[in-house]
């Protein structure tokens, strides 16, 4: 039997295995007793006893929550970490220094079904891939008068086979200022999916506009800042290659970005998220290159500019999200024009919108100080006896690399997803996607069958 069949089989045994416990998770879920759509677990007599015996040192295997609140309005340098917690070994507490070690693990299988024009615009495979693999560090300085926190970070980056640093630095709360100051290596703040932690989103990857235009991480100071009173946010950064000239995420000189949000909506059950983004850099050695993988980590880049003279590049854009509930409907859009004069000054687009609903009940917490939605946390995780929790996501993506003498190509792809989290920790994906392609003057169809497994604490 060939490598590739057996990929394809066991991706098709996987998503089966989803699809039958989805069938009975459901069940088990109609049976349980109701859980409010803005609530999470309650703790109980046992519970907090539990809770305490873990406090007193003594390990199980999840600690309830912390709180049921869908409104975060706390930040800290690192990435948030998990509701729950599900081991306490890995903390350090003292007076003066505080220290957490967690670790992140992704892992896929993806498939594919061509057309003829496909075929002949790439030769597709089945395979499967380590995705991601992460060790994280962070922690703060309690006996200081202002809170300070820090992180460090290491990352296996699948899609480019390298291990790099990952966000790395300090963040000091400045009230006077409304907000906080992050130095370090970070997210450029723009664009709500891509400041979201990867392991929290809906999908299994971002939409391709923005791993095409977005680097992944940046070195330099921002600054977050919110006013409940007039529920604005926002986010100001500026970032160089100073430190970072040689790694593959760096395209820029230097940037500056900058994302303001208003939630005219914000309560328990509802958040209306509206905001406009913007971004202005210098690239490397005055070229641009823009190209992404059709959402599917081991395919290749199906759309790709080449690298070409660019004297800058100006991005502006919007974010809306809706939350209510178990629902959360989420559009975001934005240009790409980019100073080029033997390229007649090309302008680039792209964007998405998708659904996403729990049908278990459970809502997505949304933090007021970064402006982005927090990881699903099941009301009843599996590991507590009871069905996890389920969210189906539909997705329409798009993107256009095509601009005057630039053929970079056109992408779109429509991709309903099924997700099970088993805990806050563990995560198993099913996506099938939809996929449409026109370059090389081609114009191929892809069926795309994907599985992923998350790991986290």
């Amino acid at each position: 039997m060939h490598a590739g069949t057996g990929n394809v089989k066991v991706s098709i045994a996987l998503w089966a295995a989803i699809v039958v416990a989805a069938i009975a998770g459901t069940s088990f879920a109609q049976q349980a007793p109701a859980v409010l759509p803005d609530s999470g677990p309650q703790n109980t007599p046992n519970e907090k006893q539990t809770a305490a015996k873990t406090a007193s040192g003594q390990s199980q295997d999840e600690t309830p929550p912390p709180g049921d609140s869908t409104i975060d309005t706390t930040v800290e340098a690192g990435d948030p970490e998990p509701r729950r917690r599900l081991v306490n070994w890995n903390e350090y507490e003292g007076p003066h220094f505080t220290i957490r070690f967690g670790a992140g693990f992704l892992y896929e299988v993806a498939g594919y079904g061509q057309d003829d024009e496909s075929k002949e615009q790439f030769t597709l495979a089945p395979d499967e891939k380590l995705r991601d693999f992460r060790l994280l560090f962070r922690g703060r300085f309690p006996s200081l008068s202002r809170k300070v926190t820090w992180c460090a970070g290491v990352m296996y980056d699948g899609a480019n086979d390298q291990w790099l640093m990952r966000k790395t630095g300090i963040q000091i709360a400045v009230p006077e200022l409304w907000g906080h100051f992050f130095i370090g290596r970070q997210k450029e703040g723009f664009s709500l999916n891509k400041i979201m932690v990867g392991y929290d989103g809906w999908t299994m990857e971002r939409a391709t506009i923005n791993d095409a235009t977005i680097p992944i991480l940046a070195d330099g100071i921002q600054w977050m800042g919110y006013v409940p009173k007039y529920r604005l946010l926002w986010n100001l950064g500026y970032y160089n290659d100073f430190l970072s000239n040689k790694e593959s995420f760096s395209t820029h000189q230097y940037q500056v970005v900058s994302r303001l949000v208003w939630l005219p909506i914000i309560d328990e059950k509802d958040v209306l998220h509206l905001g406009a983004m913007f971004r202005y850099g210098e690239p490397e050695d005055r070229k641009i290159q823009h190209r992404s993988r059709p959402e599917a980590n081991p395919a290749p880049y199906f759309v790709d500019t080449g690298k070409f003279d660019a004297v800058a590049t100006r991005m502006a854009g919007w974010e809306v999200y809706y939350r209510k509930g178990p629902w959360l409907f989420g559009n975001e859009y934005w240009f790409n024009s980019v100073n080029s004069q033997s390229q007649n000054y090309p302008l680039f687009h792209g964007g998405e919108v998708a659904v996403s609903w729990a049908i278990t009940g459970e809502t997505r917490a949304y933090n007021t100080v970064g402006g982005y939605f927090r990881a699903f946390s099941p009301a009843k995780p599996v590991f507590q006896g009871g069905p996890g929790g389920w969210e189906v996501v539909l997705r329409y993506s798009h993107i256009d690399l095509d601009s005057g003498p630039v053929r970079g190509g056109k992408f779109g792809r429509i991709t309903p997803t099924v997700n099970w989290h088993l805990s806050d920790h563990v995560r198993l994906e099913m996506a099938y996607g939809y996929g449409h392609l026109d370059r090389f003057e081609r114009e191929g169809n892809t069926h795309f069958f994907q599985s992923r497994i998350q790991l986290q604490f």
